[in-house]
């Protein structure tokens, strides 16, 4: 429809109404007609000049009904002027609700404004949009109360960073409801997961288990307590998700990376962990913990590990540690991860006598899991 036939389709009448109609009613119905027009017409600029100022005229009518029939004939149009769409998102519920849910007129910086000075009807109004941006869950999940948090986290189309969700993990940890919406999304963060593993039970420990590709024992573990052995298997995650420097950060950070956690990591063929450890323990850039720690001469390796402050007493099984895993990766089988895996337990068990009777236990058991301890028990 073109502006011409938008102006044929709109009667003297029409415009009259709008402006000094007798009821509310009759102006409603006025506003809701011209703004159908403008809807469906294509307008040039001037036009849309003029379309804005019959819109301006409507946002500033003293009566509700007339203000809500412009929200909502208009609230998923381009059409309606960013200005306009703010005005009435700082209206009544009955008028703003509908443009802050729906309107494309609202930038993201003008959702988070919302979201900071309003109170939680419209905070819920944002999270309830079709489509959010980090930077608006961000916002809801450092001001928002906790049902418009729930509300973005049960929406797939709302982004969430890291941030965002460990604030929201912060501000409602014993909301069962948000952490409930959180393990049923798609995807999350390593350390968003390790957390939600001691929070939840019953079904959501199960969704969580069975959803996030974590291992039933290590959840098992981490819900215990038993942090230092799980972490081994959330690192297979972290590398997956290409965090892994930032998640050995926060294990530094917490006083996790433990010389013992670094041979576990070691022993199961997590090499590029165990350099990343170490780079973080010895303060190097990562290249240059690797170039030392494949240093072909006898130096590197024993530098790199004295770097990164290790127990003396433990070098030589690390030592023996690297040399299988460079032995078994020269091989094709090494190309499965499961063959890889297996191979590499099975050469390290000759590395047990030097390794705590604890590491001994954690690493029997991944034999048993990939069915080859039956068939070592004699070689201990």
């Amino acid at each position: 429809m073109s502006i011409v036939t938008m102006r044929a389709n709109l009667t003297d009448s029409d415009i009259r109404t709008l402006i000094k109609g007798p009821t509310e009613d009759a102006r409603a119905q006025a506003a809701h007609k011209i703004c159908r027009c403008i809807e469906d017409a294509e307008l040039s600029a001037d036009d849309r000049a003029h379309a804005e100022g019959i819109i301006s005229i409507m946002a500033q009518d003293a009566a509700v009904l007339v203000r809500r029939a412009l929200a909502v004939a208009l609230k998923n149009s381009p059409k309606l002027p960013r200005e306009i769409a703010n005005k009435l998102a700082r209206d009544l519920d009955s008028i703003a609700l509908p443009v802050i849910m729906n309107s494309p007129s609202l930038t993201d910086s003008d959702l988070v404004e919302i979201v900071r000075a309003s109170p939680p009807a419209k905070q819920v109004a944002v999270a309830s949009r079709e489509k959010l941006t980090a930077t608006v869950t961000g916002a809801l999940s450092a001001y928002a109360v906790s049902e418009a948090v729930e509300r973005a986290l049960a929406n797939d189309n709302a982004a969430f960073d890291e941030t965002g969700l460990q604030s929201a993990l912060q501000r409602f940890p014993e909301i069962s409801s948000v952490t409930a919406a959180m393990v049923r999304r798609e995807t999350l963060p390593v350390s968003v997961t390790e957390k939600l593993v001691a929070m939840v039970t019953g079904e959501l420990f199960d969704h969580l288990v069975n959803n996030h590709e974590l291992p039933p024992q290590i959840a098992i573990d981490l819900a215990m307590g038993a942090r230092e052995r799980a972490t081994i298997d959330i690192v297979e995650q972290a590398a997956r998700q290409s965090d892994l420097p930032r998640f050995v950060q926060q294990l530094n950070l917490n006083g996790r990376l433990t010389p013992s956690l670094l041979m576990r990591g070691l022993c199961l063929g997590h090499l590029d962990f165990v350099e990343h450890a170490m780079a973080e323990l010895g303060g190097l850039p990562h290249q240059r913990m690797w170039l030392l720690m494949h240093d072909s001469g006898p130096l590197g390796l024993k530098a790199a590990f004295d770097r990164a402050g290790l127990p003396p007493r433990l070098f030589s099984s690390f030592r023996a540690a690297v040399e299988v895993y460079h032995s078994v990766e020269r091989e094709a089988a090494a190309q499965d991860r499961i063959t890889f895996r297996k191979r590499m337990l099975e050469r390290t068990l000759t590395l047990f006598q030097s390794v705590p009777k604890d590491d001994l236990d954690y690493l029997l058991d991944k034999l048993d899991a990939s069915g080859l301890q039956s068939e070592r028990v004699a070689a201990i």
